[in-house]
This record gives structure tokens, C-alpha cells and sequence, in this order.
């Protein structure tokens, strides 16, 4: 009888280790509570807004455990729109994560191993560096932000795991990058209502942010988009992700095009000539594809006469020309990076999460500067790891032709590149799009191989007599594996 009971009521696998499932449900609630507190302390916020607030919360809470996909489609969305932190796309992913990990849906085994404990150690380095801290409070807001963001990437390398949900987050990135793009600038160009607030405050709402308070930011959100966008033009076949007509996607990248120049940021600029660079140079190599990227070498030239026609009409040319030269504050900038430095070797630790403004009054602007400085030469190892891991993964993705479920190999290399330059430069540790490429690239390094490649060397080969049995499971592998690689090859 009791061997009877154990058959009909199997014990589920967890899909987070004991106190790991409950540590990420923690977390999660943790920094949507930490959110909260923020946003009250920040603003004055009535009882109604705050009721009102309350029961926002508790409908999304309902729709993400019974619509999951629904919920994440609007998290995707609201990741263009980051004014403060925690943003609001943070509070939402908050609860989808929170879901996900009580109800089995969050595998870490489908994270490669290798950034899996990076991504922990780093964690770790961070919690360490509370020890040195000025400001308690400020550290430990940082602390969960960062803490998110790692959960949130490996979260995002476990959701995207086929076409239709890779589908899902390109096409709501690209909704929101677009729309983005093009409310800035009309905004920048015509008296639009609420147009100080598009623009927001920075170098006097000359540039274009869209929903993000730093341009500087904008710009780069804008960039992996765009590129994922040009490879679907490159590679023909792998169209079916985002169906559209030739010239619908043309317009759509000009338009991501414009949103990057015009948000006057230099370093977006070096970071989308990067991707594209990479993205074509990788294209070329490949058979068939040679005179697919001269073609769209050919675009981008009319496409880049298109840009300068349109900045002279709109008399930016000028604005464009100062942009792209040294600007006073830069020499604050690289002294900043100098303490940075200083602070990194005299603290072993390191100051802590988000202390370096409480050290010197300009930000870092380098992510490599911040992290030495607020969790020393551990820390600095640790995400110099993670970006050259990720770039291997990357690599290894192109060289065998494997896409992220029709994701392109090549616009994630050429999209992860620029974010490694943009890292020198900027401070993108909070950036929620450079973790969301780098769980792109860690979903797709963990697919199969296609079909038609040699197998492994320590592949077991199937026996005659009783191992018959499994060769039902072989040829389901197998028939799925033709049935992927004849959609995305």
C-alpha cells in the first residue's frame, strides 16, 4: 500500500535548493519593500494614492500567478521607464521573480555554472564590504538593487527557453524602444505637452532620455535592440521572430537610430558602432551572408544620410559638433577615477555598495573604477570574470552557429561588446538591459546542438537487445532537435 502511495504522489524536484527557492522569494519581497519605503520617504504620498498603490500590487500579484507570461509582458514594457530607483520595472520583477521561485518556474540548473557562482560570489564580495560603510542605509539600498539585478539575470537565462518567449522579449523591448525614441524626439523638436518632463533636466532638456533620467542611459538601452533588428535584415530566415515587412523594420531602426544620436551621448554612439562593427564583421564570415552585409553596409550609409539630413533640419548640427568633443566636466571624470583607484587599494574590501559619492562629490563613471573602489581588487576580478565569461559564451554562440531560440548570435556579441566598452566609460552596474543581454547570451550557450553536427566524443551510442527501450527518447531528441534547427538554423 505504501509503495502504491509513493507512485501515485511523487515528490517534486525543487527547483531551487531548499532555502535557496525561499532565499529568492526573500530577496524579492525584500527589495519591493525597500522600493516602497523609498518612494514614501521621497514623496509625499496621501493615504488614497497609498491604498491605491497598495491594491495596484495585490492585482499584479493575482494576474502574475494566474497569467505569469501577461505579467512578465508587462515588466518587459516597463523597463524603459527608469526615473528612480528602484524603478518601476524592478517592483514588478520583484513579484514575477518572487512567483516564479515559489512556484517551480526558476531552474538555476538551466544557468550555465560558470556565471551561475560568479554572479553568487559577487554577491558575497558585496555583503562583505558592509564592513567599511558611511552610510547603512544607502549601502543597503544599493546592495539590493545590484542583489535584483544578478537574480533578475539569472531568472531571464531560465525564462527564455523557447521561440515563443523569445519573441516575447524582443517584441516588447523593441514596442518600448521605439516608442521611446520617438516621443524624445518629437519632444526635442516640437512644443509637445509635458515636453520639459520627456526630456527631463539634463544639459537643459537638450538631449534625448525618453523615460530614463540619464541620456547617457537611454542612449545604450536603445543599442542591442537595434542591433538584434539589423541581424534579422542580414539573416532572412530568421524573420519569423518579429514578422515584419522590409521596410517597416527599416523605418523601425532608423527610428532607434535617431533615438541614439539624439540622445547626444558620445559613449552610446562608440557603443552602437561597436555592435555594429562586430554584428556585420560576423555576418560577412559566414557562408551566404557576404553580400547580405555589403547590402547592408549600403543602407546604413543612406540610412546615416537620412540621420544628417534630419539633424540639420532640426538645427542640431552644431550641438552635435560640441557634444563630440572633450567637455569641461571630463576632467573631473578622470579625477574622479583616480580616487576611485586610490580607494580601491587603500580598502580591501571596499567602501561598500553605493559609498563612492560619500568619498568624492563626482560618480564614478566607470564601472570597474566604482567596484574596485566599493569592493576592492575581489570585487574588480569578479565582474572583469563575469563580462570575459559572458563574451566567451558569446563567442562560443558564433562559432556554432547557435541563436538564443532565434535571438542572433551575431547581434548579441556585437550588443555585449559595446556594453563592455560602455562599462570603461559609465558607471553600468544598475543597467538592467546589460543583464538582460548577458542572460541572452547564457540561455542560448546551454541549447543543444543543432542537427547534422558531430556529437560528442563521450556520447553513448545506442546497443541492440534490452537498451532497444530508449531509443524511443533518442528519436523524440532528435526529431525536436531537426524540427528546432530547420526553424532557427
Amino acid at each position: 500500500m505504501s509503495e502504491l502511495v509513493a507512485r501515485a504522489l511523487p515528490v517534486p524536484r525543487p527547483s531551487l535548493l531548499g532555502g535557496g527557492r525561499w532565499g529568492a522569494v526573500g530577496l524579492s519581497l525584500g527589495l519591493l519593500g525597500v522600493g516602497l519605503v523609498d518612494v514614501s520617504n521621497s514623496a509625499s504620498v496621501s493615504l488614497a494614492l497609498a491604498l491605491g498603490g497598495g491594491l495596484a500590487l495585490t492585482g499584479f500579484l493575482l494576474l502574475t500567478v494566474r497569467h505569469y507570461e501577461t505579467a512578465i509582458a508587462i515588466g518587459l514594457l516597463l523597463m524603459g521607464i527608469v526615473r528612480f530607483e528602484p524603478a518601476p520595472p524592478d517592483i514588478a520583477f520583484a513579484v514575477i521573480i518572487a512567483v516564479a521561485a515559489v512556484t517551480g518556474r526558476f531552474r538555476l540548473n538551466r544557468v550555465p555554472v560558470l556565471p551561475r557562482w560568479i554572479v553568487g560570489l559577487l554577491l558575497m564580495v558585496n555583503l562583505l564590504s558592509l564592513m567599511d560603510v558611511l552610510v547603512l542605509s544607502a549601502a543597503l539600498r544599493f546592495l539590493f538593487i545590484t542583489a535584483y539585478l544578478a537574480i533578475f539575470s539569472l531568472w531571464m537565462t531560465t525564462f527564455v527557453d523557447s521561440p515563443s518567449r523569445a519573441r516575447l522579449v524582443v517584441v516588447t523591448w523593441l514596442v518600448i524602444a521605439v516608442i521611446s525614441a520617438v516621443v524624445s524626439i518629437l519632444a526635442l523638436n516640437l512644443p509637445l505637452p509635458g515636453r520639459s518632463v520627456i526630456l527631463g533636466n539634463v544639459d537643459y532638456g537638450e538631449r534625448a532620455s525618453g523615460f530614463f533620467k540619464d541620456p547617457n542611459v537611454f542612449g545604450p538601452f536603445l543599442v542591442p535592440i537595434a542591433v538584434i533588428l539589423l541581424e534579422q535584415r542580414i539573416a532572412p530566415r530568421a524573420t519569423s521572430l518579429l514578422r515584419l515587412r522590409s521596410l517597416t523594420g527599416w523605418a523601425l531602426l532608423l527610428a532607434l537610430s535617431l533615438g541614439v544620436v539624439f540622445s547626444y551621448s558620445r559613449a552610446a554612439w562608440m557603443n552602437y558602432a561597436i555592435a555594429v562593427f562586430v554584428m556585420l564583421a560576423v555576418s560577412s564570415l559566414r557562408r551566404a551572408r557576404a553580400l547580405r552585409a555589403l547590402r547592408t553596409v549600403a543602407a546604413l550609409l543612406i540610412m546615416g544620410g537620412i540621420v544628417a539630413i534630419v539633424l540639420s533640419a532640426a538645427g542640431s548640427i552644431n550641438f552635435l559638433e560640441h557634444r563630440a568633443k572633450l567637455q569641461s566636466y571630463d576632467a573631473q571624470r578622470f579625477a574622479a577615477q583616480h580616487v576611485g583607484w586610490e580607494l580601491g587599494w587603500t580598502h580591501p574590501v571596499g567602501i561598500g555598495p553605493g559609498q563612492f559619492h560619500y568619498h568624492y562629490p563626482v560618480d564614478s563613471h566607470s564601472t570597474f573604477v566604482r567596484v574596485f573602489s566599493e569592493q576592492g581588487p575581489a570585487g574588480l576580478l569578479l565582474w572583469v570574470a563575469i563580462l570575459l565569461v559572458t563574451l566567451t559564451l558569446a563567442l562560443r554562440n558564433v562559432v556554432r552557429g547557435q541563436d538564443t531560440h532565434g535571438i542572433g548570435s551575431a547581434a548579441l556579441l556585437g550588443a555585449w561588446c559595446g556594453l563592455i566598452f560602455n562599462s570603461v566609460v559609465v558607471d553600468t552596474l544598475h543597467w538592467r538591459h546589460l543583464w538582460f543581454v548577458a542572460a541572452l547570451i547564457w540561455a542560448s550557450s546551454l541549447r543543444r546542438r543543432a542537427a547534422g553536427s558531430p556529437p560528442p566524443a563521450n556520447m553513448p551510442r545506442a546497443r541492440a537487445g534490452p537498451a532497444r527501450d530508449a531509443a524511443p527518447a533518442l528519436l523524440g531528441r532528435s526529431s525536436v532537435a531537426r524540427r528546432s534547427s530547420a526553424t532557427f538554423p
